[in-house]
């Protein structure tokens, strides 16, 4: 069991308020035993602060002990693949074997600022040789597959690669490439099913960028927990809220939790959402193994919202105290 944290920024906090919250919940998810915690890069969002992943990993590296901290993720043509070698191995550096790095294709944002962002290709064998270049930049040599370019901070490293995902694409570049994937199933549901059967079937050990012996599959998951169920369900209107304003353009940080029953389209944002566990312990622990024993996934990382960083640290505690 993992976190997903987008650093959010509630209405009427600023973006260091939300910093300061996430940086006090990694000491809680180290404390509490999650196995790791990744940080997802967006763009051009007022709600949330994630923008600068390596930046925040190493921060909240340097607050924790034990729990592995890594990006979930470089949103790769968003960057040039030389910079992320050094940002990563100057964490591995610092931090040992707690980096991981999970690179996805897809933007983080909207168009015009991609377009603003763009520093390499999304295109699917782009994306797939820049991953070799990265692992040659982290391997012993420190030297790029294609080019005779050496990086002393990130050599020797071998900085683990996750390949992120929410379609079929996605899924069979990871199997091919021998990685493990994490499937983008908290806000991308329609694919996922097929994208996990498709990386096993297409999985590939001996492919000379694979870094694992067998598929290893790691799935989104949006959770609230709280001691009752009309708690929990009430918080989750923060989460409805905030894909709504996404739907409609609107700019606005995170908002307070309000009757579930004034949410209008709250359809709508649970059609998006359809991987989310709500309710209280029992209700949200029966339905995280539910979903466990049809996909048979490896590990969970769960995504929670809520507009008091308190409410949300008590659901990483309900979730912990009830599954590990």
């Amino acid at each position: 069991m993992s976190i997903l944290d987008l650093v959010s920024i509630p209405e009427g906090a600023t973006a260091a308020d939300g910093i300061a919250a996430s940086m006090e919940a990694a000491r809680q998810a180290d404390r509490l035993g999650y196995r790791r915690l990744w940080y997802a890069e967006h763009h051009n969002t007022a709600g949330l602060a994630a923008s600068a992943s390596s930046l925040l990993i190493g921060r909240a590296a340097a607050v924790t002990e034990r729990i592995r901290v890594g990006a979930g993720g470089v949103m790769l043509p968003n960057h040039a693949p030389l910079m992320v070698a050094e940002q990563y191995g100057t964490l591995a550096n610092m931090f040992g074997d707690r980096i991981d790095l999970g690179l996805g294709r897809a933007p983080g944002t909207d168009p015009m600022t991609a377009q603003a962002l763009s520093r390499s290709s999304a295109d699917p064998q782009s994306f797939a040789n820049d991953i070799f270049d990265l692992q040659g930049w982290f391997g012993d040599r420190g030297t790029a597959r294609s080019a005779p370019i050496f990086s002393a901070v990130s050599a020797g490293t071998n900085v683990p690669i996750w390949v992120l995902g929410s379609t079929v694409s996605g899924a069979s570049i990871a199997g091919q490439l021998g990685l493990p994937f994490a499937v983008a199933s908290h806000f991308a549901p329609e694919q996922v099913m097929e994208a996990i059967e498709l990386y096993r079937e297409v999985f590939n050990a001996s492919a000379p960028t694979a870094q694992i012996g067998e598929p290893y599959v790691m799935a989104g998951f949006n959770v609230m927990m709280m001691p009752t169920e009309e708690e929990a369900r009430r918080q989750w209107t923060t989460v409805q809220q905030m894909f709504l304003d996404v739907r409609r353009g609107r700019r606005r940080g995170l908002q307070p939790p309000v009757d579930p029953a004034s949410v209008a389209d709250s359809a709508f944002a649970d059609s998006m959402l359809r991987f989310q566990a709500v309710g209280d312990p029992k209700a949200v622990v029966g339905t995280l193994e539910d979903f466990v024993g049809r996909t048979d996934v490896d590990e969970l990382i769960v995504a929670t919202y809520a507009y008091d960083p308190a409410d949300r640290m008590k659901s990483f505690e309900l979730l912990a105290e009830n599954w590990f």
